[in-house]
């Protein structure tokens, strides 16, 4: 139980830093998410800016690059979370090939990629990234030219634009809640993992 707490603070105390402290309480200059640290001043203008950049990293990368790599990331963790734990609560796509049907999120890696039912090496595992290969080139397009001053926002590949409010501070509000739900299931999907191979058990992994 112990550890099952001291896991759970982690993960709350880990997420607890993106979010910004008492404004009033911050010493101009410093970092809202971490006030003892000078604010990074290459973060100004970006959404869910709170400072947090403890390794200063964006003092040395691009930073249209960096929030390139954390919305990708993002979006990645939060169709990964939902579809790990899917798996786990039951939930299959039809129709199911022989051997699969008992599968759980945890044991699927190791047969899909190795055993007969997944094809060996040539499993689905490794047609997937074989795939999310080439859209990864695919995408490096548009974020060369990013880089390069076209004027492209971090993250935009045309889908979903027609959602967005028209209002910009709307808008801003939308892009805010899409950072925050993806900073959030980056630590959770990472989380989950680990208790699902630490506990060896399914949803709600303890």
């Amino acid at each position: 139980m112990m550890m099952k707490l001291a896991l759970l603070a982690s993960v709350i105390g880990m997420a607890s830093a993106f979010y910004p402290s008492n404004p009033a309480k911050v010493a101009p200059g410093k970092s809202e998410a971490l006030p003892w640290l000078p604010k990074p001043k290459n973060l100004a203008g970006y959404v869910g800016d709170v400072g947090f950049d403890p390794l200063r990293i964006s003092d040395y990368v691009p930073m249209d690059y960096l929030r390139e790599a954390e919305l990708k990331h993002s979006r990645i963790c939060m169709l990964a979370w939902s579809g790990y734990v899917a798996v786990d609560c039951g939930y299959r796509v039809f129709p199911i090939p022989e051997g699969w049907a008992e599968l759980n999120s945890r044991t699927a890696h190791d047969v899909l990629v190795t055993d007969k039912f997944g094809g060996g090496p040539n499993g689905p595992l490794g047609q997937i990234f074989i795939w999310l290969a080439f859209a990864e080139m695919a995408s490096w397009l548009g974020v060369s030219q990013m880089l390069q001053g076209s004027g492209r926002e971090p993250g935009d590949f045309g889908f979903g634009k027609n959602f967005l409010p028209k209002d910009p501070k709307e808008a801003e509000k939308r892009k805010l809640q899409e950072l925050m739900n993806g900073r959030l299931a980056m630590i959770a999907f990472g989380a989950v993992v680990t208790q699902s191979i630490l506990f060896d058990k399914g949803f709600p992994y303890f």
